[in-house]
């Protein structure tokens, strides 16, 4: 047994060493606070359902922790994560930011988040279609439009329920007409001012328009 304890011996007399010395270094680490700025991640959101209010990017967050860990590097991936697996119906929801939203390097603790709360707004997704209305900047002097033809005449838009009934119409981008005299064609792209609202495809579109020398 003897021989067996004394076997090796240093090898396991540098094991020792280095044991605690990796002891030393994550023990007597002094502890940190730092202050950084994380984006808002959202997963699980309702299929049926569109968050309608401004939704909230970035998070100040204040940590503490080994000063080995509160390297830039280590901080550099982490991220706010809201689960909104619980919502179900239309309405406001508040969700309060926890430790166990944010992945933190280990040994690194959330001390405080500015702001503490999230408060999100649902509301049912719709969908309609509205006017394409085609935009001029443009006509050459003594000249008129005598005619105009928009392709598709409406597009379909979806987002949140009251945000999508207030559109009425879609405009396109500025068409110059500065150069054109007889029939031209564009193809432009429809813009709607709802930042709550898209289109459901692509909101590119074709302007006929004839120009001719009015009386």
């Amino acid at each position: 047994m003897l021989e067996s304890l004394t076997s090796n011996l240093g090898w396991k007399f540098l094991s020792l060493i280095i044991a605690i010395l990796l002891w030393y270094a994550v023990v007597g680490e002094p502890e940190l606070a730092t202050s950084v700025s994380a984006p808002v991640e959202y997963k699980n959101i309702p299929a049926a359902l569109e968050m309608s209010s401004d939704v909230l990017d970035r998070v100040h967050l204040e940590l503490r922790g080994p000063a080995g860990k509160l390297r830039t590097s280590d901080l550099a991936d982490m991220a706010v994560v809201l689960d909104l697996e619980s919502v179900h119906r239309a309405g406001e929801r508040t969700f309060t930011i926890q430790q166990w939203n944010v992945n933190l390097p280990s040994g690194v603790t959330l001390s405080r988040a500015v702001p503490a709360q999230v408060r999100v707004r649902f509301e049912n997704r719709a969908s309609r279609d509205v006017p394409v209305r085609a935009r001029y900047s443009t006509l050459p002097p003594g000249y008129r439009i005598v005619k105009q033809d928009v392709e598709p005449a409406t597009i379909r838009i979806t987002g949140p329920e009251s945000h999508v009934n207030l559109v009425e119409a879609v405009q396109t981008d500025p068409i110059d007409l500065t150069d054109v005299v007889g029939e031209s064609d564009f193809k432009v792209h429809a813009y709607v001012t709802s930042s709550q609202v898209r289109f459901a495809s692509s909101p590119e579109v074709r302007v006929r328009v004839v120009v001719e020398k009015g009386p």
